[in-house]
């Protein structure tokens, strides 16, 4: 009996080859990559997209060091509106400002998500109540309908399924006051079939591991293993 995805690659981490993308996620005109992970940032027309230009390396780091995996060093950037993004494992959705999505950005974003796809979105602005958080909520409503993103509950397998997290990491922009002056104890969601397809923070993340990846050995605790765990978590759930 074949493998599941999610045996396939809990075997992968501990030493194995090759990921497979998800049947839903396969097209005949997929590229052929030996990488069993790459980092996809999706570039929307209305906002700066380009943000936390480091993060996306440190991220990689910290996916070579801590897992077996056979990850593309390289950030790999792909427009919304374009249907390669269709094929990427993960993608990453960031900004601080206006979140519209064009006609072919909408549509990509919920065809990816509901055919088993896994979005990382950020609010740089640390702020329920700025202009990131307000306009892509909306478009989330609009796309999925009203309620659509909901509170993660604390024991989610996400805080457990690599490294474990009794609670949600604080970063440093939540304790210096920037933004909504608020600590968010809580991500969001957009579950499908039940498993996440849209994660949704508050809290900057980006920025948080927005530095050299040589940095990390200054740190007493490495803070990017909770982005190892999200990543896993798209991989495996």
């Amino acid at each position: 009996m074949p493998l599941t995805r999610k045996q396939f690659l809990r075997t992968l981490l501990l030493g194995g080859s090759a990921l497979t993308l998800p049947v839903a996620l396969r097209a005949e005109s997929a590229p052929q990559t030996h990488y069993d992970f790459y980092f996809t940032r999706l570039m929307y027309e209305s906002g700066d997209w380009d943000v936390d230009q480091r993060m996306p390396s440190n991220l990689l780091n910290s996916m070579v060091e801590y897992t077996n995996l056979k990850v593309d060093p390289n950030e790999r950037i792909v427009p919304l509106a374009d249907k390669k993004m269709l094929l990427a494992p993960f993608c990453y959705l960031a900004g601080h400002k206006l979140v519209q999505f064009t006609t072919a950005e909408a549509r990509n974003f919920r065809d990816y998500v509901n055919r088993g796809g896994f979005v990382f979105v950020d609010d740089c602005n640390h702020d329920i109540d700025g202009l990131f958080a307000k306009s892509f909520e909306s478009q989330m409503t609009s796309l999925f309908g009203n309620g659509s993103l909901e509170k993660l509950p604390k024991d989610h397998p996400l805080y457990h399924c690599f490294f474990s997290f009794d609670e949600l990491p604080v970063t440093s922009f939540e304790l210096n006051g920037w933004g909504d002056d608020l600590v968010h104890d809580y991500l969001k969601a957009i579950v499908v079939n039940g498993r996440i397809a849209v994660l949704y923070s508050n809290k900057d993340f980006g920025c948080e591991w927005d530095y050299d990846y040589r940095n990390k050995r200054w740190l007493a605790t490495d803070n990017t293993r909770f982005g190892v765990n999200i990543v896993i978590y798209a991989l495996t759930s």
